[in-house]
C-alpha cells in the first residue's frame, strides 16, 4: 500500500494526517505547538514526532512513499541544527522519505482545491493573496504585516473595533453591541458614564498587550454583525473590500480559495468577500479550505 503524510504545523498545534494516494484517509495525529520559531526546538520536534507517531498507528511507516510538512517560516530549516533534528525525529519513527516543508500559503491553496493553478485569499491574525502556478506561490499581495498592511485580517478587525469603542468613550456610553462588546472583553465591564478615564483605561489595558493580541476582538466583529449591529456590519463591509482589492491585485484565472481563520469561521466576512468576487470575477470557482494537513497531504501525493 501506497500511503503520503501531511504536517499541518503551527505555533498551537500540530497535526498529522496520513492517506491513501486517492486522498482516503489512513491515520491521523494531534500533538502541541510544532513551529521551532514559536517555541523552543526540542519541543517543537517532539509535538511533531507525537503527531506523526499518533498518525501510523496501525500502519507501516515504509508504506509512506512522500511527505510534507505545512509550515511558516519555511527559512528556518536552512539552519542544518533544525532540519537535522526533525530529520533524525522522522527516522527515528521509521520513515523512509525526507519530509518536505513547504510554506503555508501553497498548502493553504492546496488544502482547498487539487486544481495547480489559481488563487489564495487568506485572512487570520494577518492577510495576504498568493498566485499559485503549477502549486508552486508565484506572486503575492500585502501579507506586509500588522504595522504596514494585512488589511481586512482579524488584527485589522480587531484593531479598527478597539479604535470605535475608545473614540465613543469620551463622549457617550457604548451602546452597540461591538463596542459594548469590546468594553467588556478588556475592561470587564461597560463604564456607567462617558468619561476620559474610561477610554484612557481601555487604551491603556491595550497597550499592555502585544500588538497582535488585538486579533483577538475580532470574533467580537462577526459576532456583532450577526446581530445586526450597523457599526460591525460596516467594518465587515470594509473588511471584505480591502481583501477583494488584495486579490484584484494577483488574481487572473482558476479558482479562488479562502483561507485562515477569518475566512473560514466568519460567516459576514466570508459571505461578503465572495459576494464582492461574484462582482469582480464572474463566474470565478470560490471554495473554502479544508484543514491544512490535507492540503499538505494532497501535496505529497502530487509528488
Amino acid at each position: 500500500m501506497t500511503l503520503v503524510l501531511g504536517l499541518d504545523v503551527g505555533g498551537t498545534s500540530s497535526r498529522a494526517l496520513i492517506t491513501t494516494l486517492d486522498g482516503v484517509r489512513a491515520g491521523f495525529g494531534r500533538a502541541g505547538a510544532g513551529n521551532p520559531v514559536s517555541v523552543p526546538l526540542a519541543d517543537a520536534v517532539t509535538s511533531v514526532a507525537d503527531a506523526v507517531r499518533a498518525a501510523l498507528s496501525g500502519l507501516d511507516p515504509r508504506d509512506v512513499r512522500a511527505a510534507v510538512m505545512g509550515i511558516a517560516g519555511t527559512g528556518r530549516f536552512t539552519d542544518p541544527v533544525v532540519a537535522e533534528a526533525f530529520s533524525d525525529a522522522f527516522a527515528a519513527l521509521g520513515l523512509t522519505v525526507p519530509v518536505r516543508p513547504v510554506g503555508d500559503v501553497e498548502v493553504a491553496y492546496a488544502a482547498g482545491t487539487p486544481e495547480p493553478c489559481g488563487t489564495v485569499l487568506i485572512s487570520g491574525t494577518g492577510a495576504i493573496a498568493a498566485r499559485i502556478e503549477d502549486g508552486l506561490m508565484t506572486t503575492t499581495a500585502d501579507g506586509i504585516g500588522w504595522l504596514l498592511g494585512d488589511l481586512g485580517s482579524g488584527f485589522w478587525l480587531g484593531r479598527e473595533a478597539a479604535a470605535l469603542t475608545a473614540r465613543e468613550l469620551y463622549t457617550r456610553v457604548p451602546e452597540g453591541h461591538l463596542t459594548r462588546g469590546v468594553a467588556v472583553t478588556v475592561l470587564g465591564t461597560v463604564p456607567a458614564a462617558p468619561s476620559r478615564q474610561a477610554a484612557d483605561d481601555l487604551i491603556g489595558a491595550l497597550h499592555a498587550q502585544p500588538p497582535r493580541h488585538l486579533s483577538q476582538l475580532a470574533p467580537l466583529v462577526s459576532a456583532a454583525a450577526e446581530h445586526g449591529d450597523p457599526q460591525a456590519l460596516a467594518l465587515v463591509e470594509r473588511a471584505a473590500t480591502h481583501l477583494a482589492d488584495t486579490l484584484a491585485e494577483v488574481h487572473t484565472t482558476g479558482p479562488v480559495v479562502l483561507a485562515g481563520s477569518v475566512l473560514t469561521t466568519s460567516a459576514p466576512v466570508r459571505e461578503a468577500v465572495i459576494r464582492l468576487i461574484a462582482e469582480r470575477f464572474p463566474g470565478t470557482g470560490v471554495v473554502v479550505a479544508g484543514p491544512g494537513e490535507l492540503g499538505a497531504a494532497r501535496l505529497a501525493a502530487r509528488r
